[in-house]
């Protein structure tokens, strides 16, 4: 008994296994994602990318809060059926400066990616509301308390100084400026504002 290989140690053991199997894991991740932040294709923003206005900010954050990024993707895969129905597909110099992205992996409703100027803002505004008044098929929950609510900017500054630690160019004069930007709108027109502005970069 005394040659049993490591090979039947290990798998006799749920513990070595679990721990080996963690640094294979581990590994793996680190050789497929390192040289992905050194290519420049996925580190340059694309021609054209600005940074989210403060109201754009905060329908993100909204965005995120309300669960829209559990049935909506944001990412058109580079197919043809994908790229017929919703656009351009996306690019890695899109997202350099979403921090988290919201590419996503399930569609219970369309990809979001470049809804961005294809409706209107008052079609937004009725399709929150009540989403089955202009896509009668939809099985998507109404948010009509989104246009009671009223933004107060006490945290809009520190939210752009939090992303300009990220990476995002920011200016003195943006931070200095959010909370007046967006005090007073309410959480409905922050959400459209950010709607509106997905996809609008790459022409």
């Amino acid at each position: 008994m005394s040659n049993k290989n490591h090979h039947e140690k290990i798998e006799k053991s749920v513990g070595l296994l679990g721990i080996f199997t963690i640094i294979a894991i581990s590994f793996g991740t680190l050789v497929q994602i390192t040289p992905l932040m050194y290519l420049e294709e996925t580190t340059t923003p694309v021609h054209g990318l600005r940074p989210y206005t403060a109201l754009e900010m905060e329908g993100r954050d909204i965005y995120i809060r309300e669960g829209c990024n559990n049935c909506h993707s944001q990412m058109i895969r580079p197919f043809r059926s994908e790229v017929e129905r919703y656009g351009h597909y996306s690019v890695a110099g899109e997202h350099v400066w979403e921090h988290p992205h919201l590419w996503g992996s399930k569609r219970t409703g369309p990809d979001l990616a470049r809804v961005g100027g294809r409706y209107s803002d008052d079609w937004h505004y009725a399709h929150m509301m009540d989403p089955r008044s202009v896509v009668p098929q939809s099985n998507m929950p109404a948010y009509p308390w989104l246009a009671d609510r009223v933004l107060d900017g006490r945290h809009t500054a520190r939210k752009l100084e939090v992303f300009r630690m990220l990476g995002v160019p920011y200016t003195d004069e943006d931070i200095a400026g959010a909370a007046d930007a967006v005090r007073g709108k309410t959480e409905m027109e922050a959400l459209i504002a950010y709607l509106q502005s997905l996809g609008t970069h790459l022409k």
